[in-house]
């Protein structure tokens, strides 16, 4: 008897050491170890409110389960693949060490409920986690934008020169994204936050159990409202892996730019060696593999998210034992998202900011063109015209191997008569960038507007 499983009673012969093999989640689904030990501290004290067991077995159970996740703490539990699932060893350990007392933990509960509930208990746990990452990282962004507030650098388009921007512009744009990750997640956690146990199988119990106090117990706000839906839920899975992949393409668009920008061709950030890896045969490499290795891994995050949605895409109701393969796409995508905020975040804040080759880039590629059209605008042309003009006078600039500022006035007069020796402030690359007030725009005003901003944001959230 000692030998069987916890759910043999039906069966004549034991399962083949292959299917054990197959059906095992155990080297996975023992991260949540801790999530179903306190799911089942909160269950047995109900059943003990309810008076489905005894006080005393309560307590007996709930010491020894609290010792059981001491010792697991320490490495003293071991366990193998026959153990099936975390669920199973656990509640084996218990009967071993208290005999048949440890049999009434799983009353009026299921496997089915009793995983979902582990798994929102984790997902709550590291939804929390992200967002404290994301703050320290978008807290990270602000004050690299308020210590190069006022450096400029182009802005691009079709990763060709378009306009001037500032530095502290273009770095908070992450910060905005960043922004919208942490709503998500904040989105995500509540619904997460309802307690699932007390659902069973798929019909519910027919016990008199209070549902309301486990969840009050795990801190949850509310319990969820149709059992079959339940068990066979994992939407809030789903939400936390889109939310992943959604902070690992923001993550992974950043580390593309620092690539570029990175590079000798560019040369406008230099990044710190601790980051960065050497060749096996070119002495003079310093690559920037820990960002190759964000945008690598971006794949990896993406992949978990569609891997779950075909595993969910054609299940009937209720519970299927495909959902079990949910927990490697979620452990994996938390991980690497984990990581990738953390490196991030290190990178930042150990980036050497190359200001003249920032700005000295601005002298090329006539990203002041637009505020050549805006000029001939405010001296009374329509901009369709202005537009036109300009095009002539940067095709004349590129011939003549010229920038807009090596033109003589006589040289702008015969495009426009309307232009006057007031031309060479306007299109002066500080002056581009400062008249570019708009709410949300480029200039050193509207850019600590958006820092004072998002430091109300992350007071407001504290």
């Amino acid at each position: 008897m000692n030998n069987l499983k916890l759910w043999e009673g039906r069966f004549s012969k034991s399962t083949a050491q292959i299917f054990d093999l197959f059906n095992a989640s155990i080297m996975t689904d023992i991260k949540l170890f801790e999530y179903d030990i306190l799911g089942s501290v909160a269950h047995v004290k109900m059943l003990a409110r309810c008076n489905i067991i005894l006080e005393d077995e309560s307590k007996l159970i709930i010491d020894s389960l609290y010792q059981i996740l001491e010792d697991f703490k320490s490495g003293k539990i071991e366990f193998e693949v026959s153990d099936e699932d975390v669920h199973m060893l656990i509640e084996k350990e218990l009967i071993k060490r208290i005999g048949e007392v440890g049999k009434k933990v799983h009353t009026a509960r299921s496997r089915n409920d009793q995983v979902v509930l582990d798994e929102r208990l984790f997902c709550r746990e590291k939804n929390l986690y992200l967002q404290e990452l994301i703050k320290t990282l978008i807290n990270t962004i602000v004050n690299l934008a308020e210590e190069n507030i006022d450096v400029i650098m182009p802005g691009f388009t079709h990763l060709q020169k378009a306009q001037p921007v500032l530095f502290s512009h273009y770095i908070l744009a992450y910060a905005h994204m960043l922004k919208r990750d942490l709503l998500r997640l904040r989105h995500n956690y509540s619904m997460t936050n309802s307690s699932p146990l007390g659902s069973a199988a798929l019909a519910g119990t027919t016990f008199k159990i209070d549902r309301f106090f486990v969840a009050n117990e795990l801190g949850f706000e509310s319990v969820t409202e149709n059992s079959i839906d339940t068990v066979s839920d994992r939407d809030f899975i789903l939400e936390m892996l889109f939310s992943l992949a959604m902070i690992q393409m923001h993550l992974s668009r950043l580390a593309e730019d620092f690539i570029i920008f990175n590079t000798d061709e560019f040369k406008f950030i230099e990044l710190d060696d601790s980051f960065c890896s050497g060749s096996s045969i070119m002495p003079q490499k310093k690559n920037p593999d820990a960002l190759e290795l964000i945008r690598g891994k971006t794949g990896r995050v993406y992949a978990n998210l569609i891997g779950l949605l075909t595993v969910l895409k054609g299940l009937p109701l209720s519970y299927n034992k495909d959902l079990q393969e949910d927990k490697e796409f979620l452990f994996d995508s938390i991980e690497t998202g984990e990581m990738s905020l953390i490196i991030i975040n290190e990178i930042l804040k150990t980036l050497k900011i190359n200001k003249e080759n920032m700005i000295s880039s601005c002298k090329s590629g006539f990203i002041n063109a637009t505020d050549l059209a805006d000029y001939l605008v405010a001296k009374g042309l329509a901009f369709r015209d202005a537009h036109f003009i300009v095009g002539n006078i940067v095709k004349y600039c590129i011939e003549s191997g010229k920038t807009f500022e090596d033109l003589s006035l006589e040289e702008y007069k015969r495009f426009c008569e309307k232009i006057q020796e007031d031309v060479y402030q306007f299109i002066n690359i500080e002056t581009c960038v400062n008249r570019r007030k708009s709410y949300g725009g480029t200039s050193l005003e509207s850019v600590r507007k958006q820092i004072d901003n998002l430091k109300e944001f992350l007071k407001n959230l504290e």
